[in-house]
């Protein structure tokens, strides 16, 4: 088989990796329901990347009104989650993958058997799974390259937030902002997803010299964002540099929180950090 599939050395969190897509899934339950839900999670994950890739020419076009209906139910998801956001911003479906992708599996582990809690981390995007009294605490970090907390996310069962994401142009995804970490808390991981890649598109400086972009097309031929240009390195930034650069990237998650899009937001650049938080019920995001 070409997916590889293992359990991590802890014995308790499951390790699906099939091309891009590369998952850690945990989850909490009678022994027999975990066994259930990692057998159907296997089961599903071996068919994930064939099945997107039959619709990959649709699902790296811009997302418009007249988009055709993807057949996959991934695809679908994806494409549900980035039509809010596309009559603003340029915008296509794999801005959603990674958090369509964990919420796919995550559901499918739900609708088999009964968990208290579980999730699916993809890369950093995350599905969440909670039943009555249950909580999760989730670290955020700005430098995949070497990580370091900057704060925490912490949810309750009690509130509506069950998916998270996180963008920047350090992380493994391309950006056209200078972000280092934006990361998003939402109803559902695909929502998180497009939106969090918006924001970081947003936390920008267009025309600074200290940063460098290149076409996407010539880091990755059959990127989805063609011969848009996408950062690649930032240099030194003034403080009013950083301070505007956020305030751009502020000004949408504001706006993105007011029509329900999101519940709130965390956007960092240079150590310093903005928060977002307009539903103070729906998940908390603070400082470490």
């Amino acid at each position: 088989m070409r997916a590889q599939i293992q359990f991590l050395p802890d014995g308790r969190r499951l390790h699906l990796q099939d091309g891009p897509i590369d998952l850690i899934v945990e989850t909490y339950g009678s022994g027999e329901n975990i066994e259930a839900a990692y057998a159907a999670a296997t089961q599903r994950f071996v068919s994930v990347l064939d099945e997107l890739c039959c619709e990959l020419a649709l699902l790296r076009q811009p997302v418009n009104p007249d988009s055709p209906i993807p057949r996959g139910s991934i695809a679908r998801q994806m494409m549900e989650a980035v039509r809010p956001f596309a009559r603003e911003h340029f915008i296509t479906p794999m801005a959603a993958v990674a958090g369509a992708v964990a919420e796919n599996i995550l559901c499918t582990m739900t609708n088999t058997t009964r968990l208290t809690k579980a999730y699916v981390n993809n890369g950093g995007d995350i599905a969440i799974h909670l039943s009555r009294g249950e909580r999760f605490k989730v670290g955020m970090v700005d430098r995949p390259d070497c990580p370091s907390l900057f704060g925490m996310a912490s949810l309750d069962w009690v509130q509506p937030v069950r998916g998270m994401a996180t963008s920047g142009w350090r992380g493994r995804s391309f950006s056209l902002g200078i972000a280092d970490a934006v990361t998003v808390l939402a109803d559902r991981a695909a929502i998180a997803d497009a939106a969090a890649t918006i924001i970081a598109n947003a936390v920008d400086l267009p025309g600074h010299s200290a940063i460098f972009r290149v076409p996407a097309r010539e880091l990755a031929p059959d990127s989805d964002l063609g011969d848009i240009k996408v950062t690649q390195y930032v240099g030194d930034l003034s403080l009013d540099d950083v301070a505007n650069a956020l305030d751009a990237g502020e000004q949408v998650a504001e706006v993105l929180a007011q029509r329900g899009l999101i519940h709130s937001a965390a956007l960092r650049l240079n150590d310093e950090t903005r928060i977002v938080a307009h539903d103070k019920c729906a998940g908390r995001l603070a400082h470490a």
